[in-house]
């Protein structure tokens, strides 16, 4: 998501983390996890004296608002974050409940147990091996990733990367190459994520995995003159999806591998079929020199932010991702994050020419992966 994702004190209420270490000899990534925002919630939710004010001011929460807003195209929810929390508080019913605080509420032992459990088991390695396992050899990656755990939010995002300049504590949210990659995890709608607390403790592994990928990614870009050269001479709208489908599809496929075991939905076919359908449409539109920058947004915004299966962008990246890593091999796909998106595209379009049976790419989005591929 380019336009997004130690021990201290503020206003008075205890902020704790942990830190979980990745290491291998040249891939070092530090996560620094912060409950506080999680933590104070649940409390609230139990009718515990907690200060709105002070509960709405801690760092996950001004990003979990924030990025609400954003993706509900409502400003105002992240200024009105204390009156939500107060609505909840004194029991009062919540109109736009934007952050789902009521069905929080409601399922607060389910966000509770899993916050205990993601305390006091050590998944790190796990996690470590899944993101290692996707990375170049030579990778050179050292990063220290705050990780605030939140339990509020809006529906359509469960985890997040997003790239912050802190002002004291104002975050200013700003593109690529700038600032410091964030991840947020929100535990309400990481209980929706299997039946029982194992299950979403496994699969909240996948989305750790997922969101330390586009950390590491990132930090990989920051040096790599490949990208350096790619995001100084490409940046159209249709560079732009290509560049978030390619970042997103692989993170979503080992989210897939670690979440699934192997097994794919019964209708996995079809809701990939439509979502490289849409990527198509989208994709022609994108060509047009006629959009404001307004739809340009929306589109790419939809891209990614528009639920899980009706992220076309990331949807479709998964798929293609999956294809390479199944007919070319892993160290293709690991070749890609190395090189730009034209080679991630035009490897995939290899395989559609060996196998008609695979969702084609548009003509016009071919001949332009092809053109800068050389």
């Amino acid at each position: 998501m380019n336009y997004f994702c130690k021990i201290f004190f503020y206003l008075g209420i205890s902020c704790w983390t942990s830190t979980f270490v990745f290491s291998q000899s040249e891939f070092n990534i530090n996560l620094i996890l912060d409950y506080s925002s999680a933590e104070q919630y649940i409390s609230l939710c139990d009718d515990q004296p907690i200060n709105t004010q002070q509960l709405a001011a801690l760092r996950g929460n001004k990003i979990a608002a924030s990025t609400t807003g954003l993706i509900s195209n409502q400003n105002n929810v992240t200024n009105n974050l204390v009156k939500y929390l107060d609505s909840l508080k004194y029991h009062q019913k919540i109109v736009n409940d934007v952050y789902r605080l009521e069905e929080t509420r409601a399922n607060i032992s389910k966000i509770k147990e899993l916050f205990e459990v993601m305390q006091n088991r050590n998944f790190s390695r796990r996690v470590s091996a899944t993101v290692e396992q996707i990375f170049p050899n030579d990778a050179n990656i050292t990063v220290d990733i705050p990780v605030y755990v939140v339990a509020i939010g809006h529906k359509n995002v469960d985890a997040y990367v997003r790239r912050i300049i802190w002002h004291g504590d104002i975050p200013e949210f700003v593109g690529e190459n700038m600032g410091e990659l964030t991840i947020i995890l929100n535990l309400s709608q990481a209980i929706n994520y299997g039946n029982n607390t194992d299950d979403r403790f496994i699969n909240l592994l996948g989305v750790v995995a997922h969101e330390v990928f586009h950390s590491a990614f990132g930090k990989l870009k920051e040096s790599s003159p490949v990208w350096q050269k790619y995001y100084s001479q490409f940046h159209s709208p249709v560079d732009a999806l290509l560049a978030l489908t390619h970042n997103e599809g692989i993170a979503y496929y080992l989210s897939l591998e670690q979440q699934s075991n192997g097994y794919l939905p019964r209708d996995w076919k079809e809701k990939t079929d439509n979502a490289l359908s849409i990527f198509n449409s989208k994709t022609n539109l994108l060509f047009s020199d006629t959009l404001s920058p307004r739809t340009v947004s929306e589109i790419i915004k939809q891209a990614n932010l528009n639920g899980y299966w009706e992220s076309y962008g990331s949807i479709s990246g998964m798929f293609m991702a999956r294809e390479i890593d199944r007919q070319l091999g892993r160290n293709i796909l690991i070749e890609s994050i190395g090189n730009n998106p034209f080679y991630f595209f035009k490897k995939y379009v290899e395989i559609c020419q060996q196998n008609s049976n695979l969702p084609r790419l548009t003509n016009r989005l071919i001949r332009y992966i092809l053109k800068n591929s050389e």
